[in-house]
């Protein structure tokens, strides 16, 4: 039931916000955010993290003369990925305060139908209803986007709608084929899906099919053309829904989706896939060190990050994958902080241009401490959060292959150039007529970051609280890919 609860309360509370007017709907909108949360957390403790196996699950009939149900549950790795959904979306909406965004309502309500998708990719077990949540995440995001985005927005938000369609149609026409091929009463069920003796030719091609539409979502190189623009042109709060939770829809659906149902076709294509990760690394970041514009920064650096955490999970090894489950946590954390902090200094300045900003460390202490925590996290320093994902990822993939796992650790140098730069060129040096009267940060703003700062610390010292959650339910994974 609390499943239930966690998927059903922001539709209902989007529902609530959307009868109310004016400014009103931005409180209202928190409140039910946090109440998602504190729902969480109350799963959480009835949650056994010994048992690698769905708990806290419902499942009744849906199509019940096609064996479809509406079959709802968690395990270690989906209960991590609603905490994360759940504590960064009213920081997401608290972040929005110091908006006045045109019909408020509307867009608080799009905020939290988003999470209901969201929730539901990651407590779905079947498919038809994973496919079904899948999009109804997509739809309030793409208007979140277009409606309350850049100059650009109806053309970048059309490639982003086009790129994903296009993926999930791929994901669909895999679905139907899994489910005729279920014996006698055909389910969608996500264990009948892995109990399914598929031929090699068959895993392949599904294979693509399912990698094409999470590669897109997460997105790995060259599946990452409609990210930058996207990222950039949207408002940005939609940016850091994209960004912090929605592109670890891409890469929950490779370990829960793929992983396990075509393991034959996984280790024909795993090496490709690395080295096109790989690649993903070396191009977000060579392409995030030429940038200027910060938001457009993040957001390559963002497809360097992913690329990593691909990597790691198609290694197959137990490292790989907690590191992979690890890192998404890290990762949405981070880049939410990083987003904001971007937004800030631009609402001072009015640009996000690195060559136009400077000296702003001298008037905003704050500011400066909390963006450096953010920013040691992002470039994997020890004792915060980015370095234990990616101890973890890269020991998977040196344990698979040394020279790919030298080649992926040149993240580690080369995000450390390109954050220490933009940090350099924005916070230190002679201050310019934009920051000439840059003011630190507000109550409001340290509301958002306080908690996020605890979370780089918290996950980067005490790993296992999180480690250990997953743990069962990676080796419980992982014993069904290599049956």
């Amino acid at each position: 039931m609390i499943t239930a609860l966690l998927l059903f309360w922001p539709a209902l509370a989007a529902l609530l916000v959307l009868l109310i007017k004016g400014q009103g709907a931005k409180k209202v909108a928190f409140v039910a955010a946090l109440v998602e949360f504190a729902l969480s957390l109350f799963a959480l403790s009835g949650f056994n993290a010994e048992n690698g196996g769905t708990q806290l699950a419902l499942n009744f009939p849906w199509i019940e003369s096609a064996g479809i149900s509406f079959s709802i549950g968690m395990d270690g790795i989906s209960i991590l990925m609603v905490l994360l959904t759940t504590f960064l979306v009213p920081l997401i909406v608290l972040s929005s305060f110091k908006h006045d965004y045109k019909n408020p309502n509307v867009f608080y309500a799009l905020i939290l139908f988003m999470q209901t998708g969201l929730i539901g990719v990651f407590v779905a077990m079947d498919a038809f209803l994973f496919y079904f949540m899948w999009e109804v995440a997509l739809i309030p995001i793409y208007f979140i986007a277009a409606v309350w985005g850049g100059e650009n927005r109806i053309k970048v938000t059309f490639k982003f709608f086009v790129y994903t369609i296009f993926g999930s149609l791929f994901m669909l026409a895999a679905f139907v084929y899994l489910y005729l091929q279920t014996p006698g009463i055909h389910s969608s069920d996500v264990n009948a899906f892995y109990q399914l003796a598929l031929s090699s030719g068959e895993q392949s091609w599904i294979f693509w099919f399912l990698f094409i539409a999470f590669a897109i979502k997460m997105p790995v190189f060259p599946f990452h053309t409609w990210q930058p623009d996207t990222y950039t042109e949207s408002p940005t709060q939609a940016t850091m829904l994209l960004s912090g939770i929605m592109l670890k829809m891409g890469i929950y659906g490779v370990i829960r989706w793929l992983l396990p149902i075509v393991p034959m076709g996984v280790s024909q294509w795993d090496e490709l896939v690395l080295i096109l990760a790989i690649i993903g690394i070396v191009y977000g970041s060579i392409i995030a060190i030429r940038q200027r514009d910060l938001k457009r920064l993040v957001a390559y650096s963002s497809i360097a990050h992913v690329g990593l955490i691909a990597a790691g999970i198609f290694t197959l090894n137990e490292q790989g994958l907690q590191g992979g489950v690890i890192q998404m946590l890290s990762h949405g954390i981070n880049v939410v902080g990083l987003f904001f902090i971007i937004d800030i200094i631009f609402s001072r300045t009015n640009t996000r241009e690195i060559t136009s900003l400077g000296g702003i460390t001298q008037n905003a202490k704050a500011l400066s401490i909390f963006f450096m925590i953010l920013l040691l996290g992002s470039v994997a320093l020890p004792l915060t959060n980015g370095f234990v994902g990616e101890f973890l990822l890269l020991s998977g993939v040196f344990q698979y292959n040394y020279i790919y796992g030298a080649v992926a650790g040149l993240t580690i140098i080369l995000g450390a150039v390109y954050m220490l730069r933009m940090f350099q060129g924005v916070m230190f040096g002679t201050k310019s007529e934009a920051t000439e009267s840059f003011t630190d940060l507000t109550m409001n703003e340290m509301a958002v970051l306080i908690p996020l700062v605890i979370m780089v610390f918290w996950i980067g010292l005490f790993p296992n609280t999180f480690l250990s959650i997953s743990e069962p339910a990676v080796i419980n994974l992982l014993s069904i890919i290599n049956r």
